[in-house]
C-alpha cells in the first residue's frame, strides 16, 4: 500500500485534497498531518475520517525531531505539501510567524524525504503546493507563465517563493524527485472567513460592512477548490519531475466586481430585495505593497495533463454560498474569539 503524507490537510485546499486521495484511492493509505492552528479544523473531515486507509496525525511541519521520526515510522513514499501561513494580511502583521512555518517547515520535511530515502528514487515524488504570488504583479496585460521571474511584493509571497527555490535546489544538489504548482486563488466550501469571499458572505449575514482595499479595482484570477484538487491528483500522478504548473481558473475579476455578483446572488438567495448588500460596501485603507494583478496562463497543464476548470465562476460561487448557508453553525464557530480581535485590527474603516 502506497502511503502518502498531506501536510496541511485540516485546512480549506488540504482538506479537499485529502477527501479525495482517501476516497479516490483506496490502495493508498493517506495520513493528514496538520498542527491545527486557526485555519485547521478536523470538522472538515468528519465525513472520511474513519475509512481505513486515513490516519490523522498532528505535529508541527517545523518540529524536525518530530518530523523525523514519523518520516521514519511510516515511510512515506510521497509526499504532498499544502501546510503554510497563506492569508497575506497576516504576514504583515507578524512576518517571521510565515518565514518559520513556509521557509523552515518546507526545509525539515524536504530533509526528512532526502534522509529516508537516500538517493532510492523510485516511485517516490515530493510535490510542493505554492502560489501565483510568488511572481509578484502583473500591469493590465499579460499572464503569469512558469518561466516568469520571480518578484514577490509580500512577506508571505516571499516565503512561499523561498519555499519554491528550496524545492529545486533539493532537486538540483541530492536528486530530489519534486513537483511544484503554482495556484490562484481559490474559494469554496470550508475557507476560512478571513479571505474575501467567506468573510463577505459571512459579513451579508451578520449585517456587517463589505471591506473593500483601495478603490476595489485589484484583479486576481479565482479557482474553485475542487478543481484545484482535481488538478493536484492529476500532476501528482501523471506530472513529471523537476517540472513547474500553473493552475489557474481563466477566470479574472476585479474585485469590486467580484462583491458585487455575490451581493447580488446572496440577495436572491436571502430573499432580499437587490441592492440591498451592496449598501454594506465601505472602502477601507489600501494593504500596503497590495499587487495589482495576478493572472495565470494554465496552458502547460491543460494542453500535457488535460485539466480545465470544471465550473463556471458563478455556478461555482453559487455552489459555495449555498454551502456555507447550510452550515452557519460551522460559520459560527469559527468566527469566535481571538478571530473576532483580529478582524476588527484588519479592517477598520478609513
Amino acid at each position: 500500500m502506497k502511503k502518502i503524507l498531506i501536510t496541511g490537510g485540516a485546512g480549506f485546499i488540504g482538506s479537499h485534497v485529502v477527501r479525495r486521495f482517501v476516497t479516490n484511492y483506496p490502495d493508498y493509505h493517506i495520513y493528514n498531518l496538520d498542527v491545527l492552528t486557526y485555519a485547521g479544523n478536523l470538522e472538515n473531515l468528519k465525513d472520511i475520517e474513519d475509512r481505513k486507509n486515513y490516519t490523522f496525525l498532528k505535529g508541527d511541519i517545523t518540529d524536525e525531531a518530530y518530523i523525523n521520526g514519523i518520516f521514519e515510522e511510516y515511510q512515506f513514499d510521497g509526499v504532498i505539501h499544502l501546510a503554510a501561513e497563506s492569508h497575506v494580511d497576516r504576514s504583515i502583521t507578524d512576518p517571521l510567524a510565515f518565514a518559520k512555518t513556509n521557509i523552515l517547515g518546507t526545509m525539515v520535511l524536504l530533509n526528512a524525504f532526502k534522509t529516508l530515502w537516500q538517493n532510492n528514487w523510485e516511485g517516490k515524488r515530493f510535490y510542493h503546493v505554492s502560489t501565483d504570488e510568488v511572481y509578484g504583479t502583473l500591469g493590465e496585460t499579460g499572464l503569469f507563465e512558469e518561466t516568469t521571474p520571480y518578484d514577490p511584493n509580500s512577506p508571505y509571497s516571499a516565503s512561499k517563493a523561498s519555499s519554491d527555490h528550496f524545492v529545486r535546489a533539493y532537486g538540483e544538489t541530492y536528486g530530489l524527485p519534486y513537483v511544484i504548482t503554482n495556484c490562484s486563488n481559490n474559494y469554496g466550501q470550508n475557507q476560512f472567513p478571513e479571505k474575501l469571499i467567506p468573510l463577505f458572505i459571512n459579513n451579508i449575514l451578520t449585517g456587517k460592512s463589505l471591506p473593500v482595499y483601495g478603490d476595489g479595482k485589484y484583479t486576481r484570477d479565482w479557482l474553485y477548490v475542487v478543481d484545484h484538487a482535481i488538478a493536484i491528483d492529476l500532476v501528482f500522478h501523471k506530472g513529471e519531475n523537476t517540472e513547474t504548473y500553473n493552475i489557474g481558473g481563466f477566470n479574472e475579476w476585479q474585485n469590486i466586481d467580484l462583491i458585487k455578483v455575490l451581493c447580488k446572488q446572496m440577495d436572491q438567495k436571502l430573499d432580499r430585495a437587490e441592492g440591498t448588500s451592496e449598501q454594506l460596501i465601505t472602502y477601507v485603507k489600501d494593504r500596503p505593497g497590495h499587487d495589482l494583478r495576478y493572472a495565470i496562463d494554465a496552458s502547460k497543464i491543460n494542453k500535457e495533463l488535460g485539466w480545465e476548470p470544471s465550473v463556471t465562476f458563478e455556478e461555482g460561487l453559487s455552489i459555495t454560498i449555498d454551502w456555507y448557508l447550510n452550515n452557519k453553525e460551522w460559520l459560527e464557530s469559527v468566527t469566535s474569539g481571538n478571530y473576532q480581535k483580529y478582524y476588527e485590527e484588519q479592517y477598520a474603516a478609513k
